[in-house]
């Protein structure tokens, strides 16, 4: 594994100075590097422990970048909480509960530690193998597509809140595609030329000849993928459960080019590899409720 012999360890722990830190547990990890937790581990080079571990990214003395992982999910978990309500925290691992020390970061970090050099990668003799970078989404694809989802599971107010459920059409046999397409990161802007809100209802003599508006295919595809899921479970972490308000529960699902993100008392938001920068809505109708309930239970959560 890059980045555990004994120099690179020292190299890192000498004065690392933290920059941000991320969780990588089954419940809770970094979706830009995969769509299930075995695959987040797989990018870093790490086995899928159960217990899950604390990324630290932050610089040495020298300005390089350094990915510390530990065991001791606990203490980056604080440390995390802590940041998000506006707390200081020193966030010190003990080297004992150090698992590797990688060269580079996984993530984009925007911030870098006054004093030193500017982030570059450890000299290669130090750092023993590639060093990390961050997935390229500079062009739509499933590190993108993942990070859009993770968007709407954080805005989901503002998402929501452009959806008129009056405008749901019927797919006829469960969800209905919603009022238009929406481009993802532009919440709301009309997008894929607005084919799913193709709402206008024909009549009874009609329906055998009207095809299904574009995006419902992929509605149906995507859902019955989902579904399976309820039958043969996925990797761990390809269905995830979140708080949300009230009774409900934010649900996160993951597939072969496809992100599902919901509440499971209203709607879900499809993205698809296949339709660059598209949220495909996706009505509650007869079968959307039970579904999000049954993913729902055997999904994992945060201990």
């Amino acid at each position: 594994m890059a980045g555990t012999d004994e120099d690179a360890v020292a190299a890192a722990e000498d004065a690392l100075y933290v920059l941000t830190a991320a969780l990588l547990t089954p419940a809770k990890f970094p979706a830009v590097l995969g769509d299930d937790y075995p695959e987040a581990c797989a990018a870093l080079g790490l086995a899928p422990l159960a217990d899950g571990y604390g990324l630290v990214l932050g610089q040495d003395g020298e300005g390089a970048r350094w990915t510390v992982v530990i065991d001791d999910v606990s203490l980056v978990a604080v440390a995390i909480a802590s940041w998000d309500c506006g707390m200081e925290h020193e966030l010190s691992p003990d080297e004992r509960t150090v698992v590797a020390a990688l060269p580079g970061w996984p993530l984009d970090v925007a911030v870098a530690a006054p004093g030193v050099p500017a982030p570059h990668d450890p000299a290669p003799e130090i750092a023993d193998g590639p060093a990390l970078a961050p997935p390229d989404t500079s062009v739509w694809g499933p590190a993108q597509r993942r990070l859009g989802a993770d968007e709407i599971a954080v805005q989901w107010t503002l998402w929501r809140e452009q959806i008129d459920d009056a405008e749901f059409t019927s797919t006829g046999d469960a969800e209905g595609t919603g009022p238009g397409d929406r481009a993802a990161g532009d919440r709301g802007t009309e997008g894929g030329g607005g084919a799913a809100g193709d709402s206008g209802a024909a009549g009874d003599g009609e329906k055998s000849e009207r095809k299904a508006p574009e995006g419902q295919n992929d509605i149906r595809r995507v859902l019955a993928e989902a579904r399976s899921y309820v039958e043969t479970p996925p990797p761990l972490g390809r269905v995830r459960s979140s708080f949300a308000p009230g009774d409900a529960r934010t649900l996160r699902a993951d597939g072969p080019g496809w992100s599902l993100v919901a509440r499971t008392d209203d709607i879900a938001f499809l993205l698809l590899d296949a339709r660059p920068g598209v949220v495909l809505p996706v009505g509650r109708g007869a079968e959307l409720p039970g579904l999000l309930e049954a993913l729902d239970r055997m999904a994992v959560r945060p201990s």
